[in-house]
Order: C-alpha cells, then sequence, then structure tokens
C-alpha cells in the first residue's frame, strides 16, 4: 500500500481539461518515485496515498494542488542589455536567474521585440487544472539508502 516511503512504480496519461495529452508514462518506462518526498504535484501524491499494486484511479488536480495559480508577478519585460551580450535570445528559449528571495527560477522568453525581452518564470502547467489517469504498476517499501538519498534507486543501484 502506497505510505510515506514507499517507492512507486506508475503508469499514466496527463491530460488538460480541454483533453490534450501533456505528458505519459507507460510499464515500459514508468514514472519510479519517493512518496511523501515532494517528487510529483502535491494533489497526485495525496490521491495515490492507500493505493496497492493494480489500482486504477483518475484524478483531477486544481492549480492550487499543482503547480500553483499564475502568478503575474512572474511575467516581466526586461531589456536587452540585461542579458549577456553573446547570449542567443530568441523565444521559446529557457534560463535560470536567481528570485528575489534567492531561489534559482526558471524563465521562458515569451516574446522579443527590439530592445524589449518578455519573460515569464511561472511554470508552463501554472494555472492549469490537470488531469491523471494513473495505474499503480508496483509499490514496495524504500530501501534505507534511498530514505537517505531522498529518491527511489533504480534495479542496478542508484546514478548520480
Amino acid at each position: 500500500m502506497i505510505k510515506n516511503g514507499s517507492v512507486v512504480d506508475l503508469a499514466y496519461t496527463l491530460t488538460n481539461t480541454a483533453g490534450e495529452v501533456l505528458d505519459r508514462a507507460d510499464a515500459k518506462d514508468p514514472l519510479t518515485y519517493l512518496q511523501g518526498t515532494q517528487q510529483i504535484v502535491p494533489g497526485l501524491e495525496n490521491a495515490l496515498e492507500g493505493l496497492d499494486k493494480g489500482a486504477k484511479k483518475k484524478v483531477t488536480i486544481p492549480p492550487a494542488e499543482a503547480y500553483g495559480e499564475l502568478d503575474s508577478a512572474l511575467k516581466m519585460t526586461l531589456k536587452r542589455s540585461q542579458f549577456p551580450a553573446d547570449a542567443e535570445m530568441e523565444e521559446g528559449m529557457q534560463f535560470q536567474s536567481r528570485g528575489a528571495g534567492g531561489q534559482e527560477m526558471v524563465f521562458t522568453v515569451e516574446s522579443i521585440q527590439g530592445d524589449d525581452v518578455t519573460v515569464d518564470g511561472n511554470h508552463p502547467l501554472a494555472g492549469q487544472t490537470l488531469h491523471f489517469d494513473v495505474e499503480v504498476l508496483s509499490v514496495r517499501d524504500a530501501t534505507a539508502e534511498e530514505m537517505a538519498h531522498g529518491h527511489a534507486h533504480g534495479p542496478d543501484g542508484h546514478h548520480h
């Protein structure tokens, strides 16, 4: 049964409200995670608690329990001169920068118009309700090493 400290293999299909497939994992290449370590969105982790191998479930996760609401403060227009002179800028590219609190954040370039570069620091799925169709492929207790490292290891041990 899935509980904190369980290593879980999942097959899933993730869709948005319009029914578009955003991501998937199957039995040949499952998502493996360690329950209770915030490796998946909180709403999905909570919904999987207590399920066992073979369980199938459809889960709808609101933005607040997934990637959060859209934060307009994370959308901004910067001057090209604020970027390294040799940086090749193009729409859709991503870069890392430190946020106001010093944490690393990923920004996506939304548009470039003259010297103005509009960027967005929201997660691409922020503000979206997520729909998961999951199947629990396996559940086992994490090893002491996995617990110490805070993540699941593959069949051949860890690969850091």
